[in-house]
C-alpha cells in the first residue's frame, strides 16, 4: 500500500511553478507516447529456455538512444532483471536504431514481459518446456502434404501418376504409363520434386537418428490417428523412402519430379489434376543429364549427378534406421542405395527442375556437395573406406557452399542450402582430415558471421527467395559445428537464426503456421487448403522475407488486403501475410522438414541441460 502524504495548501508561486512542472510531465508523456508508436520490442514468441541464450531487439524509427531494460513478471508487472542496452547496432531496414537486449542472466521460469521506456514487448515464457511438442506440431504440416492419400482430407488425390517423359532412350517411349503415386505435394502446388522430397526425407531420418526420444507415435503408417509402435517422424520418413522407390523402379530408371508449372492454372484443393491432356494423368520427366525443354526456355542441366545422389543418401540413412525393424525393407534400400549412386555417376554434374509456361524452376548448380554425402553414407553403411576417400575428394571440391560466402544466389541454387555431406563425413574421419572439414563449416560460418554481426538481429542470411529455409540450415549448420567440436563460440548467431524464425525480425511475426498457437503467426498463406477450404495448414514454414526488388521483378502477385505489416516494410525486404504473395507467404515441405530437425535439437538440447547429473 502506498503511504499518502498530507501537504498544506501551496503559494503562488509554488501553484506555477506546479503548473509548469505538469507542463513538463505532460510533455514528456508525449515525448513517451511517441516513442511507443515508432519503437517496437521484438521476442522469440516459442519463448526460452532457463539456461539458454535470451536475447530481444528493441528497434525504432527515431534515433533514441538507450541505457538500459527491464524484465517485468507478467503477472505481478515487477521488474525482476534490469539490463544495460549495450552498444547501439544503428539503422536496420525500415528501423533508424536499434539494440540487442541480452538477459540470458535471468535464469528464473515464468511469464514476463521486457520493458524499455513505457515500450513493451509481447509476453513470453522463460521455461524448461518451451520446444516440447514443436517437431511433431511441424510434422503435422508433412502429412497434409501427402499425396495418394491424404490423411488430412480423409481422401485420395492424383492416383493415376503418370506417363513418362524424355525416357525413350531408357527405353521409354514418351507418354508410357508409369506407377509413382506417394509422396509430398512441395508447397501449395501439387508439383512433386525428387530432389527436394528426397532432402525432406533425409532430415526426417536424420531427426530420427539423432534424436529418437523427442518423437511421439499418434499416427498410424496411413497418418491417420492411432499408434504402430513407429515414432511418427519415422512414418512420415518411410511415406517418402516409398515414394522414391517408386521413382527409382529399375538400376536404369531414376525420374526427376511428377507435373510442371501448368499445374499453377488456379489455386484448388488437391483431387484429381485433368491439366496435361491425358486425363488424370500427369507427365513423369526422367533424368537424361541433358537440358529439358521447358517452354520457351531450356533449363541447365548438365548430368545425373545432384538429384540420384539425394537418393543414395537417403536409402542409406533409411536402411541403417529400419535394420532392426524390418530387415527386408533395409535390404531393399541397400540395393537401390547402389543403383541411384551408380546412375548419379552416368554423367557427372546436376540436374535441374523443369517448367514449361514460366521461368521459374529450382536452378541447382552444384552437385559436388550431394555425392559427397552419398559417398559418406555409403560409407556408413558398407563400412568400405574408399567411399570416406571419395567423400573426402568431393568435400575438398566445394569447402563451403556458395551463399554463405557470396550473400546471394539463384532460387534453390546452392541446394539444399548447407552441406549436409560434411557432417556425414566428419564424423568417420580422425585427425587432420577431421578438423580440416569441420574447418569448412567454420569459415562458412564466419562469413555469415561478418554480415550478422553488423546489425541487431544478427541477421546474415540473405533475403533470397525461401530466405526462412536458408536460415534453418544455417542454424542447423552452426548446431552441427558446435556439436562437432564442443565449441560455442556461435551459439548467440545460431540463436538468433531460430529466434528470427519466431519473431525476433522486423514484422515481429512466427514463420510458422499456428506456432506459437498464441501468438502472431501467418493467418493466410499463399495456399489453397487455408484460402478455399479454410483449413489450418499447423506446422509449415512459409518462405519468408525477400529483398525489396526480388519481390518487385516478380510475376502474377498482387495483395488481397492492406499489409499489417507495412510499417516495417522496407527497401531491404519485405514480407506479406497475404495469399496472393506467393514469394514470402508460400509453406514449402523441404523447409519444413528441415525444421522438424531443428526444433528436435532444441527440444533434446533443453532436456538435456535439464536432465539432473548423476
Amino acid at each position: 500500500m502506498k503511504t499518502q502524504v498530507f501537504r498544506e495548501a501551496p503559494s503562488h508561486a509554488e501553484h506555477s511553478r506546479s503548473i509548469m512542472g505538469w507542463l513538463f510531465v505532460a510533455l514528456l508523456f508525449l515525448s513517451s507516447c511517441q516513442k511507443n508508436e515508432d519503437s517496437w520490442i521484438r521476442i522469440n514468441q516459442l519463448g526460452y529456455t532457463p539456461q539458454g541464450i535470451k536475447v530481444a531487439v528493441w528497434a525504432s524509427k527515431s534515433q533514441l538512444a538507450l541505457e538500459g531494460f527491464s524484465v517485468v513478471e507478467a503477472k505481478s508487472n515487477k521488474e525482476v532483471f534490469h539490463g544495460e542496452a549495450g552498444t547501439p547496432f544503428g539503422a536496420y531496414g525500415p528501423f533508424a536504431e536499434s539494440y540487442r537486449l541480452d538477459f540470458s542472466g535471468f535464469t528464473d521460469t515464468g511469464s514476463y514481459y521486457i520493458n524499455v521506456g513505457g515500450v513493451r514487448s509481447p509476453e513470453f515464457r522463460i521455461a524448461q518446456d518451451v520446444y516440447q511438442g514443436t517437431a511433431d506440431f511441424a510434422l503435422r504440416y508433412m502429412r497434409q502434404q501427402r499425396t495418394l492419400f491424404n490423411p488430412f482430407l480423409k481422401d485420395s488425390c492424383h492416383t493415376h501418376d503418370g506417363f513418362t517423359l524424355y525416357a525413350a532412350k531408357a527405353g521409354l517411349p514418351d507418354s508410357t504409363q508409369i506407377d509413382v503415386g506417394g509422396g509430398w505435394h512441395d508447397a501449395s502446388d501439387y508439383l512433386q520434386y525428387s530432389t527436394t522430397s528426397a532432402n525432406a526425407t533425409y532430415h526426417l531420418l536424420a531427426a530420427y537418428r539423432d534424436f529418437p526420444g523427442i518423437f511421439e507415435d499418434h499416427k498410424q503408417a496411413n497418418g491417420l490417428d492411432g499408434n504402430n509402435g513407429i515414432a511418427d517422424v519415422l512414418d512420415e520418413a518411410k511415406w517418402g523412402l516409398d515414394w522414391l522407390l517408386k521413382m527409382h523402379p529399375e538400376p536404369h530408371l531414376l525420374f526427376n519430379q511428377i507435373a510442371d508449372d501448368r499445374d499453377h492454372a488456379g489455386m484448388r484443393l488437391p483431387g484429381e489434376d485433368s491439366l496435361y491432356g491425358r486425363g488424370f494423368e500427369r507427365p513423369v520427366y526422367f533424368i537424361d543429364g541433358e537440358p529439358q525443354q521447358r517452354g520457351k526456355f531450356l533449363n541447365n542441366t548438365t548430368g545425373t549427378s545432384s538429384t540420384a545422389a539425394k537418393f543414395t543418401s537417403a536409402f542409406n540413412l533409411g536402411s541403417l534406421l529400419f535394420e532392426d525393424t524390418d530387415a527386408s525393407y533395409a535390404n531393399m534400400l541397400r540395393k537401390k542405395a547402389i543403383t541411384a549412386y551408380d546412375f548419379a555417376n552416368i554423367k557427372p554434374g546436376v540436374t535441374q527442375t523443369v517448367s514449361v509456361k514460366s521461368p521459374y524452376i529450382y536452378a541447382e548448380d552444384n552437385w559436388v556437395d550431394d555425392m559427397e554425402l552419398a559417398a559418406a553414407t555409403n560409407g556408413l553403411v558398407t563400412g568400405d573406406s574408399k567411399f570416406v576417400q571419395a567423400a573426402l575428394h568431393y568435400a575438398r571440391q566445394e569447402e563451403i557452399t556458395p551463399w554463405l560466402e557470396n550473400d546471394t544466389a539463384a532460387h534453390y541454387q546452392w541446394y539444399p542450402f548447407i552441406n549436409l555431406g560434411h557432417h556425414a563425413l566428419a564424423k568417420q574421419l580422425k585427425d587432420e582430415d577431421r578438423e580440416e572439414i569441420i574447418s569448412y563449416y567454420r569459415e562458412g560460418i564466419e562469413h555469415v558471421w561478418a554480415r550478422a554481426k553488423q546489425n541487431a538481429f544478427y541477421r546474415g542470411v540473405p533475403f533470397i527467395w525461401c530466405s526462412n529455409n536458408l536460415t534453418v540450415s544455417f542454424a542447423i549448420q552452426c548446431l552441427w559445428y558446435r556439436d562437432l567440436t564442443g565449441d560455442d563460440a556461435y551459439a548467440e548467431l545460431e540463436q538468433a537464426n531460430m529466434d528470427w524464425l519466431f519473431g525476433c525480425n522486423p514484422w515481429g511475426t512466427s514463420m510458422v503456421y499456428g506456432l506459437p498457437a498464441w501468438g502472431d503467426t501467418p493467418i493466410d498463406p499463399h495456399s489453397a487448403f487455408t484460402h478455399l477450404g479454410n483449413y489450418p495448414i499447423d506446422g509449415g514454414l512459409v518462405d519468408g522475407p525477400v529483398y525489396g526488388n526480388i519481390f518487385n521483378s516478380l510475376i502474377g502477385i498482387q495483395l488481397s488486403k492492406p499489409d499489417e505489416y507495412a510499417p516495417f516494410q522496407s527497401d531491404l525486404a519485405v514480407y506479406h501475410d497475404d495469399y496472393g504473395d506467393y514469394s514470402t507467404n508460400e509453406p514449402t515441405m523441404d523447409g519444413t522438414a528441415s525444421l522438424v530437425y531443428l526444433l528436435a535439437a532444441k527440444e533434446q538440447e533443453s532436456r538435456e541441460v535439464a536432465r539432473p547429473k548423476k
